[in-house]
Formats: structure tokens, sequence, C-alpha cells
């Protein structure tokens, strides 16, 4: 006979394991980086927007480079990048894209030292950058091909954003192709040189959400569930600017007063934004970005565009 204390033991052990079939399913795990256009992804995760809207989703901090590997092994099921740098990752991994998060509007740029004036005072000066098939490689390689010059009219030191930023800083480098908020450090440093370009003059960086081709087939369901979550996101950086601001800077160690004047130089797109653009503007830069990364190297065959874009998410 079982007695009471034994009774109470499996009747709780009972109650803690999930019944069959009610196991929580393992979450969306989104690899991004800091880059404040993907702060409202972390809005909708640390915010509970997700979790509102009914979705398991969570987002995870990956450098740019390293976010092919992850989600090709699965680590993660969605990424958040450039298009052009999509371009580049769906040759390994077929993507579809399903919503833009931002585009730049000063966010992204190169820094010079005192003394170089133009794009082509460039030649052969030292470049912190990281590697080809990043976004700071693609705006480097973009400005310097309008400018009738080409990657190899420099010497690129290879460096992730935040290192390439303060590399500049230190004198260390002629030059740094980096982006926010890495590259507001520059701004408030000004003894250390000025932004030479950004994207206010180049319109180059826009940053995407993609999923596998086949999950977006398989789970529609969450991924418009993630999409709705996005622009709920923004809606509540439009009506509570300091909280949005305090939550999203938090993940990257600023200020809610820092993050804001970081925020300004980039454009989340809202649906009717997302509407526009897919429809007219995405579909020419994602060719033109295939035939800038095709004839830097980066990619040896443009990839196939029409299954790269789904629009169904932000109708």
């Amino acid at each position: 006979m079982i007695d009471r204390r034994r009774a109470l033991a499996l009747a709780t052990l009972a109650l803690a394991v999930p019944r069959l079939g009610q196991a929580q399913a393992a979450p969306i795990k989104i690899g991004m980086s800091g880059w404040t256009g993907f702060a409202p992804l972390t809005l909708a995760d640390r915010g509970g927007l997700f979790k509102k809207h009914g979705v398991n989703a969570e987002t995870v901090f990956i450098p740019q480079a390293q976010r092919l590997a992850a989600l090709a092994s699965g680590a993660v099921q969605g990424v958040a990048t450039t298009v052009d740098t999509q371009l580049v990752w769906s040759s390994s991994v077929p993507l579809t894209q399903v919503l833009v998060l931002d585009r730049s509007k000063g966010g992204d740029g190169i820094a010079v030292k005192p003394g170089i004036g133009s794009i082509a005072e460039l030649k052969g000066k030292t470049v912190g950058v990281d590697g080809a098939g990043t976004t700071p490689y693609f705006v480097l390689v973009y400005v310097l091909r309008k400018n009738g010059m080409s990657i190899k009219d420099v010497r690129p030191v290879t460096l992730a954003p935040q290192p390439a930023a303060n590399a500049f800083i230190a004198g260390q480098v002629d030059a740094a192709s980096t982006y926010e908020p890495y590259l507001g450090t520059i701004r408030n440093d000004a003894a250390s040189g000025k932004i030479l370009v950004t994207t206010l003059d180049y319109p180059i960086v826009v940053d995407t959400l993609a999923f596998p081709a086949e999950m977006v087939a398989k789970q529609k369901d969450e991924i418009a569930k993630i999409v709705a979550a996005f622009f709920e996101a923004l809606a509540m950086i439009k009506a509570q600017p300091q909280d949005a601001f305090r939550i999203m800077g938090e993940r990257v160690n600023l200020t809610a007063e820092a993050f804001g004047k970081s925020a300004s130089f980039i454009e989340w797109q809202d649906r009717a934004m997302n509407q526009a653009f897919m429809a007219k503007g995405l579909p020419e830069f994602m060719a033109e970005a295939a035939e800038i990364q095709l004839e830097a190297g980066v990619i040896r065959q443009k990839p196939a565009l029409g299954p790269m874009l789904d629009t169904s998410f932000i109708r």
C-alpha cells in the first residue's frame, strides 16, 4: 500500500511532467546582432510581444560572419541581416525574406582620418572592415565601385564593426567601414577623423528577416505571428518611445537617450512601407546587389531571386 507521503510525491511528479503531446515546442531562434535596425525584434522578445502573439520565439546575438553557420547547423531558425548578405547566404541555405526590418539613413558609413577628403584618396590606405560577405564589406565595395575603384585599390584590415571603429579612433587604420551604434563613437570623437560618406549618400543598406524556404512553407502561422509582433513593436516605439528605447538600449549597453540618438540614423519599416518597397524597389535592389557581389567575387553565380522574397506576410 502506498503511504500518503509517497502518493503526494508521485502526484507532484505527475504534474511536473508534461502530458504526451503537450510538451513545449522549442523556440524559434532568430540570429541577429546589436545593429540598431534589428532592435524592434529585441523589443518583441524582451517586451513580451512574441508571447502576446502566441509564438515561442527569441532573439540571439551572433556576429554576422557566424550567423550562416548557426543557421545551417540549426542553432537558429531565422536570420536578420542585410539584403546583400541574404544573397550570399542563400547559396548555402535557400532563404526566403518575409519582412523588411529597416533601411539605413546614415547608420552605415565610411570614416576617414584627417587629411583624406575623397574616396579616391583612399587608394593605398588601410581600411578596417569586416570580411567578405558582410555588410560593411559590401558598403565599401559598392562605394569604391561607384567611384571607379575596387577593393584591390585599398588595403583591407579584417575587423568586426565594433573593433573597426575602435581601431580607427585609436589611429591604427586610415579608414573604417562600420555601422551604428559603433559609427556613433566616431561621430563623438571628432579628433580621430570624420565620416566621409554614409547611407544618406548611398542608400544601399536594407535589412530583412528571413527563414529557410522549407520552414516558410511549413510554418506560416508562426512566422506570421513573428511579423505581427514586429509591427506591434514599432507601434510601441511610437507610443512609448522612452520605455521602448530603454528596453532596446539595455541589450547593447546604451542608455535610452543614446539609443534614441542611434535610431535617428535608420528608418524602421512599418507595414505600409513594407508593402510599397516590396512591390517596387526591393526586387530591383536585390538584382543590383547580386551583380555587385558577383563582380566582387563574393558569390560565384547569381541566385534565383524570385524564391527569395515572400510578400504574403505583410499584406
